[in-house]
């Protein structure tokens, strides 16, 4: 892949979800995972809540084992999570906020307030080869103490974006893009590598995929959604082509 190629991290999360619902074995997050592979992901992502309500502990040491791509390990900075990655050591560790009582990441996480913490967190996973990703909103403040505590990449939060998009809400919508790609462009400035995901569709995606800066983009309920009707390699397909298409 070359560098100006914009990278398609694939989140395996809601394959869980939908495993957990019964219970069983199946669907398997690693099959997805492998099959995503196949299709052409760039990486894959994965949320190890504390609740454990969709990926296991289980499916951690079964992507670790299985994956020839990198893994995106997705946490809250809590030492039971900092364990976990130091043993697994992955490819990336993505910082996430995280309550107990959301449906899903509300927000980017706070990291001007909790900024010696998190410096102090992040250190030893920067010390085993970890890279360190922040998820965080298209907010300078926070992308400027992302910085200062020695992350090395940004995930900038689309979900607003990709609401007010949906709600038909349009001047709100060109005027969170317009955050997400002047903030793109100040990340990038600062040394930072630039990702962006959460909430991103087919109608959504290509605007953000057109930001220069921006070198990864993490797709998931929307692409396991769009797999029940059309497959995971068709779903994963037509995102790959938007996004080359925006690119170009």
């Amino acid at each position: 892949m070359s560098d100006t190629q914009l990278r398609l991290g694939v989140n395996i999360d809601h394959v869980a979800t939908v495993r957990n619902a019964r219970g069983g074995a199946y669907p398997d997050p690693l099959r997805a995972a492998k099959l995503a592979e196949e299709a052409g992901a760039d990486g894959i992502t994965a949320h190890l809540r504390e609740d454990r309500r969709h990926i296991s502990d289980a499916d951690i040491d079964g992507l670790m084992e299985v994956l020839s791509v990198p893994l995106n390990f997705e946490m809250a900075a809590t030492d039971e999570m900092q364990k976990i990655a130091l043993r697994h050591k992955p490819h990336a560790v993505c910082i996430v906020p995280e309550k107990r009582e959301e449906r899903t990441t509300e927000g980017g996480l706070e990291v001007a307030r909790e900024e010696n913490k998190l410096a102090h967190f992040i250190a030893p996973l920067r010390e085993v080869g970890c890279r360190v990703s922040i998820f965080i909103a298209a907010d300078k403040r926070q992308i400027e103490a992302a910085h200062r505590i020695g992350a090395e990449v940004i995930e900038l939060h689309t979900g607003a974006y990709c609401d007010a998009h949906a709600e038909g809400r349009m001047e709100d919508a060109a005027r969170e893009l317009e955050s997400l790609r002047e903030m793109s462009t100040f990340g990038h400035a600062l040394g930072l590598e630039v990702h962006a995901g959460h909430g991103l569709t087919y109608d959504t995606v290509k605007p953000v995929a057109a930001f220069p800066e921006v070198r990864e983009l993490n797709i998931g309920h929307f692409l396991i959604g769009e797999a029940i009707f059309l497959g995971l390699t068709p779903a994963m397909a037509e995102m790959r082509r938007l996004m080359d298409e925006a690119r170009a």
